[in-house]
């Protein structure tokens, strides 16, 4: 091998690790908030089955399943408090 070639080898090894460094980050972020919004129903499932027999009943979509996996057990709350005056 030339000394050119390992060069390029060492270039193109660098720009692999970077390349996946950059996509690794937006994926996890993906993964997160799949997971986060997988909790945030069933969370609104446990309300809504306990909240039941009081009147407490709250949608599950996907806008309330975001909110309860993004902000989670305050943004329940913040539903919850939503739902009875509202």
């Amino acid at each position: 091998m030339f000394p050119v070639e390992i060069f390029y080898g060492i270039i193109s090894l660098l720009i692999l690790v970077i390349l996946f460094k950059v996509f690794a980050w937006p994926i996890k972020m993906l993964g997160k908030l799949i997971i986060n919004g997988i909790l945030g129903v069933l969370l609104l499932a446990v309300v809504n089955f306990i909240g039941g027999p009081f009147g407490i009943n709250i949608g599950v979509n996907i806008v309330t399943a975001l909110i309860a996996g993004f902000f989670g057990i305050p943004g329940v709350i913040v539903m919850v408090v939503f739902k009875l005056f509202f």
